[in-house]
């Protein structure tokens, strides 16, 4: 198996392309979701909005283990140490499963608290906090299906990770359709039917991953089967490199939730159109977000290889082909917003103050698809922390932003999404700042 990479687009292509079909299949998997709820009412789509970024809270934690744990994997197919990357793999699935248990415990004693306290609408906030408490059990197997991405994308095996997802997505719309409504002899359960959907689609698509990685005989590269303990400084590492990320990731998120409850002293209308937004921006933002994993492998990938001067041209490729593919996006929604927003049956006056703010998701989505290579150049560098300050110090302009945009001036929701532009301006000015200085040159990991 070969563990080095080379930096030509041929190589970016071969391994962003499954990276972006691993993750369409979630999103579309989400966004089923949301068209089954939206069809059960406009309260229903406004309650799955809230839902959907407090559960990714907890998500996204698992994502910055993941980032963290993929750079390492990188870094040691780099050096072509494929016993370390075992090691590795064994260890951080230990760390997952703590960390999903602590996330569980936290959404049981705290959740109900903090959206009682600040959702204003007292049925929404009862309709999210029985979702979350039953959506929450998805935790672990969503952890443990990440770590194996981070084993597949650093070491180069990117294109077994479609039938994971593949799986999971298939049998999510299939019981959401059931529970939901009460079809194919499956209870009617209504709004937390998707709850019981997602998990039980989130375990299938673990299954099925860990039996084609066994299938295809990858354990063995990697002596799996070598670890029957729990090795300290491994776990160490693994925490020091992601400890940074996953407060990056939890802390933007969290903020995104501050944006959903800000969104929602506007209405349900407001808070139902924000909902449709976040499926669009997570739907076009694949792309996007598989060049950005890509850089990360890539970059940690050839600085083991000692190759530190091609990594800012290599950047520069990926940039290229984000953007290009971006802009094929941005046409689309300018062109035919309406075809996207009618699936989900709320109604030509819904569509019609949906439009402007899908103008401006798709500036924003143009403007992501170059911040995002950037700082997850950073990340592949092993210099974590300094993810972290950029994320720390561009949340807290966003904050601001919208809290004087939503709250104080009582602004229309399309100006509280341009926070997506500010968002992106500064996360890229300062990543772009650093990768050019040079810093980062010289780390191990």
């Amino acid at each position: 198996m070969e563990l080095r990479l080379d930096t030509g687009y041929r190589q970016i292509l071969r391994m962003a392309l499954p990276i972006s079909l691993a993750m369409l299949v979630p999103q579309i998997n989400f966004i089923t979701n949301n068209i089954f709820l939206g069809r059960l009412g406009e309260r229903e789509l406004a309650s799955a909005g809230i839902t959907g970024v407090f559960y990714l809270i907890f998500a996204v934690l698992g994502n910055g283990l993941n980032n963290g744990l993929q750079s390492l994997i990188a870094r040691r197919a780099g050096q072509n140490l494929p016993k370390e990357i075992g090691r590795l793999f064994y260890n951080g699935v230990w760390v997952a499963l703590v960390i999903a248990a602590i996330g569980i415990l936290v959404t049981y004693l705290f959740a109900p608290l903090v959206l009682q306290a600040t959702i204003h609408d007292t049925q929404t906030a009862d309709q999210v906090i029985d979702f979350l408490l039953i959506r929450i059990w998805g935790l672990p197997f969503l952890y443990l299906y990440v770590m194996r991405n981070a084993l597949l994308v650093g070491t180069n095996q990117t294109k077994f990770l479609v039938w994971g997802t593949l799986a999971e997505a298939l049998v999510n719309i299939v019981l959401d359709y059931g529970f939901i409504y009460g079809r194919l002899g499956l209870p009617q359960i209504g709004f937390n039917g998707a709850a019981y959907a997602s998990i039980i689609a989130e375990a299938t698509g673990l299954i099925v991953i860990y039996a084609v990685i066994r299938i295809n005989g990858i354990h063995k590269s990697f002596s799996f089967f070598e670890q029957t303990k729990i090795d300290f400084s491994t776990t160490k590492l693994i925490l020091v490199q992601s400890a940074p990320l996953i407060a990056q990731y939890g802390i933007s998120i969290i903020t995104w939730e501050y944006f959903y409850i800000l969104i929602e002293h506007h209405g349900a209308r407001a808070l139902a159109i924000s909902n449709t937004m976040r499926n669009i921006f997570g739907l076009f933002g694949i792309f996007c977000w598989a060049f950005a994993s890509t850089t990360n492998t890539m970059v940690s990938n050839i600085i083991g290889q000692g190759r530190t001067n091609e990594v800012i041209p290599l950047i520069k490729r990926i940039v290229k082909l984000s953007l290009g593919i971006s802009a094929f996006t941005f046409v689309v929604l300018n062109v035919v917003p309406e075809f996207f927003l009618s699936f989900y049956g709320q109604g030509e006056e819904f569509i019609r103050e949906a439009i402007p703010v899908a103008r401006i998701v798709s500036v924003a989505l143009m403007m992501m698809s170059i911040g995002t290579i950037w700082l997850n150049a950073v990340t592949g560098t092993g210099h974590t922390q300094v993810n972290l300050i950029i994320e720390f110090i561009t949340i807290t302009i966003y904050s601001i932003y919208v809290y004087f945009v939503l709250e104080y001036w009582n602004l229309p929701i399309t100006w509280g999404w341009v926070s997506e532009w500010v968002y992106s301006i500064s996360m890229f000015a300062m990543s772009f700042a650093y990768m050019k200085s040079g810093k980062w040159q010289g780390k191990k990991i």
